[in-house]
C-alpha cells in the first residue's frame, strides 16, 4: 500500500439535481398527490377554526352573560364621557363617577378582589363601539377603577 502523501483522491462527477430528487422520491408518493393533500388539509383547518362567520360589528352583544340586573338599557358612554373619567383619579368618591356616567346599562355580581372588601362592578357600553363595555369598580362609596369587557 502506498503512503497517504502519494494517493490520490477519486474524482466523482456531482449528479444532476433532478437525479437526486428523483433517488429522495419514494415510489407510492407523486408530488400530485402531495400537493392535493396539503391543500385538504389546509382548507380542513380553516374550516374548523371558523367558529363565527358574522362579522364582529354584526354580532349583537349578549349582556345577558355578563349582567346581573339590567338598570338602564338606553345608557351609553360617549368620548367625552370617558375623557371626563379619566380625569378622576382612584379612589375618588362614587358619586362623582355616577355624575358623569348617570345610571349604568346594568350591575354584574360583585367580586371580592381585596380580603375584607366587596367590589361592585358597573357596566356601560361604549356609544362608538357598541361590543366594547366600561366596567366600573366601587368598593362602598369609593370608585377603584375601570376596565373594558368586549362582549
Amino acid at each position: 500500500m502506498a503512503p497517504p502523501e502519494q494517493m490520490t483522491p477519486t474524482k466523482t462527477e456531482p449528479k444532476p439535481f433532478t437525479e437526486k430528487l428523483k433517488q429522495l422520491k419514494a415510489p407510492w408518493f407523486k408530488s400530485e398527490s402531495l400537493l392535493i393533500g396539503g391543500v385538504l388539509f389546509a382548507i380542513a383547518g380553516l374550516i374548523l377554526t371558523q367558529y363565527e362567520t358574522a362579522p364582529p360589528t354584526e354580532r349583537a352583544p349578549n349582556p345577558s352573560v355578563f349582567c346581573q340586573e339590567i338598570v338602564q338599557t338606553k345608557a351609553t358612554v360617549s368620548r367625552e364621557k370617558l375623557a371626563q373619567l379619566l380625569t378622576i383619579p382612584e379612589r375618588d368618591r362614587r358619586g362623582k363617577v355616577q355624575e358623569i356616567l348617570k345610571e349604568p346599562y346594568c350591575r354584574m355580581s360583585s367580586l371580592n378582589i381585596r380580603a375584607g372588601a366587596t367590589t361592585e362592578r358597573e357596566a356601560y357600553p361604549l356609544a362608538f363601539d357598541p361590543q366594547t363595555w366600561l366596567v366600573i369598580l366601587y368598593e362602598g362609596d369609593t370608585y377603584v377603577g375601570y376596565g373594558f369587557k368586549r362582549a
